[in-house]
């Protein structure tokens, strides 16, 4: 499997993403993907062919092998990277999308008219819902795949000796795993590692809601503190034009009457 071509795909989501996001994309490429492609798969190549029994009875081999290992690791964590890596290209596309309608919104009213985004990149609107979206999705894939290794293996351990009585084994018979001790250390370290990518993007999610909410907050209090400026630019030109009111004289006063001026000359 070409995993140099997922990685270059998914690569491209790393500029618009979080510094969690980045940190989430080197702990799947150097401690997963590498681990996998390096040393998982050497490790688990012999798995079926050095899978011994103590009994000669034909298919009996193949009936505990099947039994004790339904599913091989390496087709699992395989299956999980890919599962847990493909959304992020998601993000990917509808930054793509931006930019396309962006390019024709141009091209339609010219270079100079009012761009449809302040920057395509930049989580607003529907691209945060796609990315919030993509980080649940490889939360649930995670765990489903931590679930699901845990219960068809019955753990993480992995015993020298196994105790197969399936038929058409004649009776119980011992099965012996290769290199036990070995693919214990790989299969916790590769847990380890799934565990640590739902914590971070766990903290992703936060990091946005609150992020998210304080930009809310902020906009909130600018909008009230507009609010109360312009009340308050109003009320002080209402007091002025009133003190102007005042100072001039009403224009209903009578003038003084003839007889009485007549009389204070006198």
């Amino acid at each position: 499997m070409n995993w140099a071509f997922l990685q270059g795909l998914v690569s491209g989501v790393n500029k618009y993403s979080t510094a969690f996001g980045r940190v989430w994309l080197s702990i799947v490429f150097l401690f997963r993907i590498m681990v996998f492609v390096v040393a998982a798969e050497k490790v688990w190549g012999d798995e079926q062919k050095d899978f011994s029994c103590n009994t000669a009875q034909p298919g009996c081999h193949n009936v505990c092998y099947d039994h004790f290992f339904p599913v091989s690791h390496i087709r699992l964590w395989a299956l999980q990277l890919i599962f847990v890596t493909c959304p992020s290209i998601l993000v990917v596309m509808h930054v793509a999308y931006r930019d396309d309608r962006e390019r024709k919104h141009r091209l339609k009213y010219g270079e100079n008219c009012r761009s449809l985004y302040q920057n395509t990149g930049k989580k607003r609107g529907g691209l945060w819902w796609t990315y919030v979206l993509t980080l649940i999705f490889k939360i649930v894939v995670d765990a489903t795949f931590v679930y699901l290794l845990y219960h068809l293996y019955e753990g993480y351990d992995f015993p020298s000796l196994i105790k197969c009585a399936e038929v058409p084994c004649p009776n119980t018979v011992d099965c012996f795993i290769s290199r036990p001790t070995e693919k214990r250390i790989f299969t916790l370290f590769m847990v380890v590692t799934s565990l640590a990518c739902i914590l971070l993007s766990i903290f992703e999610i936060l990091y946005l809601i609150g992020k998210r909410c304080c930009e809310c907050l902020t906009s909130v209090h600018r909008s009230h503190n507009a609010k109360t400026s312009t009340i308050a630019s109003g009320s002080n030109l209402v007091d002025s034009n009133t003190l102007k009111l005042m100072d001039k004289p009403p224009h209903g006063t009578p003038a003084p009457s003839y007889s009485l001026t007549m009389a204070r000359d006198t």
